[in-house]
């Protein structure tokens, strides 16, 4: 296991007990966001980096019974988490590494990754990966659920111009990575970019 890996398995590791009572309201911006999807009834989808799973009863509600949905995190503590918060009854949880995931090409719908891009080792190559598992047309959403500015607020620090999620950064860097950028908002209440798989 890399160090990357190991970093993010600690941090998150010892957060994942209290990681929801931290964010109790961010439940109707998770639905929002999957709502914001384009998923039909039936749909394939993955919530790579799930963490304690909040994404996935609305992505469960927008694909159905019918549905796939599949959560996957690197870290057992979050998917322990989302185990006793019974989210494992909207999706199946993948330990899994979304850098390198256990998937076939192309069969997915979609991918919802909240908070996941500032995690990545090496975004383009990961971003690659996603895009693998996607069906040409397949969506992306990169969820946050505050935006940058107030996330950078509440982590004391100052936004950077070689901040990935700014719209000049991601654009170009989606694009190198298989996929077109379709609807970019960043505002204090959210942030979501949205892009569909090149075909």
């Amino acid at each position: 296991m890399s160090d990357d890996h190991t970093h993010v398995q600690d941090f998150f590791g010892a957060r994942a007990a209290g990681w929801d009572s931290r964010f109790p309201d961010d439940g109707p911006a998770y639905a929002a966001a999957a709502a914001r999807m384009g998923l039909r009834t039936g749909d394939r989808v993955l919530d790579a980096g799930c963490g304690t799973g909040r994404a996935l009863p609305p992505l469960r509600a927008a694909v159905g019974s019918t549905g796939v949905v599949v959560g996957a995190d690197l870290t057992p503590a979050m998917l322990e988490a989302a185990v006793r918060a019974g989210r494992d009854r909207d999706g199946r949880l993948l330990l899994a590494d979304v850098t390198a995931l256990p998937l076939r090409d192309e069969s997915l719908d979609a991918v919802f990754a909240a908070g996941l891009v500032a995690h990545l080792p090496n975004p383009a190559e990961n971003l690659v990966e996603l895009a693998r598992v996607v069906r040409p047309g397949g969506a992306l959403a990169l969820f946050h659920p505050i935006g940058r500015a107030a996330l950078a607020a509440r982590q004391d620090r100052q936004i950077t111009p070689d901040d990935l999620r700014a719209e000049d950064n991601l654009g170009p860097l989606l694009a190198a990575s298989g996929w077109d950028m379709t609807s970019y908002v960043d505002e204090d209440a959210r942030f979501l970019a949205l892009a569909a798989r090149r075909g």
